[in-house]
């Protein structure tokens, strides 16, 4: 669990993203290329993936670091976690001057492969309790990046989505027991305590999983489901938005990618955001000459409350008017 004292670093980190962000000439000369590899989870059409690799590019060139100029950005994009460790593999076999990852499994893959070549985690859960740093203000190798892990956001999405549909009584926690890390579950523990509701968790790790977990927990009234980190596979993605349509579970995801896939709801750390700004201001320092070591671990900031108008038409719900008037985003 992270102490405290490194949370406020890591908050104190995350405040400097503008001020790292300012757009300055490469070192290096024009003709010399640069290499940035890029790994996470998805499929090649994914539009989650896609959608961050070109928010990373954005921010690189707004840098002056313009793939096919002076950089060449090699993305690898892996729907389990041994296609990763292939192409973490890949990815370091490219020899790339700093790697950017998504999610623990990607960054710790990477972190088994090599100990030399800087690695920017993006997105990524509890780096302390995993390994992946030593400290937040010190990360102490050649990982650094930014953490979307906050000790009470579980128990928040729970508490969110008995705010929108307030007769909610149970709520099915779907998450990859492989994957999904355990700091996640004390705060929707608390928020169930709080709110006399049931939380009844359902591990999936395949499709047969999610259709089984749903369809048993569909079988009794009144309940909605909080999917956890890291997302799945987008045919997972779908089998899960469209048991939830299906049995009318009210759902709230991670992020507002899921949102627009056509999820009930969702909220969480804006993850183009952390793409655009924070990672490319990581690479730049490095392709520069700093440290990973050096470079304090920072928490994302800006979070998104999204609502999907076309799904909760057909689940025929009435979401309340205090929380639907706070979104973010409300998508048709």
């Amino acid at each position: 669990m992270l102490k405290r004292r490194e949370f406020v670093a890591g908050l104190g980190g995350a405040a400097a993203w503008p001020l790292m962000a300012r757009a300055q000439q490469p070192d290096q000369g024009a003709d010399q290329i640069r290499r940035v590899g890029v790994l996470m989870f998805g499929t090649p059409n994914d539009p989650i993936s896609g959608a961050l690799v070109a928010a990373l590019r954005e921010g690189l060139d707004k840098l002056n670091w313009h793939d096919g100029r002076n950089l060449r950005v090699d993305v690898r994009i892996g729907p389990d976690v041994e296609a990763i460790r292939v192409a973490a593999a890949e990815i370091i076999g490219l020899k790339p001057d700093v790697i950017v990852s998504r999610s623990t499994v990607v960054t710790k893959a990477l972190q088994e492969r090599t100990t030399s070549i800087p690695i920017v985690f993006l997105g990524a859960g509890d780096p302390i309790t995993s390994g992946l740093v030593a400290s937040l203000a010190r990360p102490g190798g050649n990982i650094t990046g930014i953490t979307d892990v906050y000790y009470t956001i579980g128990g928040k999405w729970l508490e969110m989505l008995k705010e929108a549909v307030p007769g909610l009584t149970r709520f099915g926690i779907v998450f990859n027991p492989d994957l999904t890390s355990p700091t996640y579950f004390p705060s929707i523990e608390a928020a169930a305590a709080q709110y006399d509701v049931q939380a009844v968790m359902l591990p999936v790790r395949s499709a047969e999983d999610i259709e089984r977990a749903l369809d048993r927990f569909a079988a009794e009234p009144n309940g909605g489901l909080v999917t956890l980190p890291p997302a799945p596979v987008r045919a997972a993605r779908e089998l899960i938005r469209t048991i939830a349509l299906k049995y009318r579970l009210p759902a709230i995801f991670q992020n507002k990618s899921y949102a627009i896939e056509g999820g009930m709801m969702s909220y969480g750390p804006d993850g183009e955001d952390i793409f655009r700004r924070g990672g490319p201001s990581y690479v730049d320092r490095i392709l520069r000459g700093a440290k990973p070591a050096a470079m304090p671990v920072q928490f994302a900031t800006r979070f998104e409350l999204a609502f999907n108008l076309k799904t909760i038409r057909a689940m025929d719900l009435d979401i309340a008017p205090a929380l639907f008037s706070r979104a973010d985003a409300k998508i048709d």
